[in-house]
């Protein structure tokens, strides 16, 4: 079982891939993280403006099948 850090690490990870955001946007929301946000990586992503929650959705479904 992946741990939540894995998870989100996988997400940003692969919404890079795919270019949805940058590295350097990646890499601010792990640092937020790191710095005590408790909020999971696409609702930072979101409330930073990052992405869209339409694209997030479209993203989860894609990369998990369903």
């Amino acid at each position: 079982m992946e741990t939540k850090a894995t998870y989100q690490e996988l997400i940003g990870q692969g919404l890079v891939r795919i270019g949805t955001i940058t590295q350097k946007q990646s890499d601010e929301i792990i640092a937020d993280q790191q710095n005590g946000d408790k909020r999971l990586f696409g609702e930072i992503a979101l409330a930073k403006g990052f992405i869209s929650f339409e694209t997030l959705i479209k993203y989860l479904k894609d990369s998990h099948k369903i």
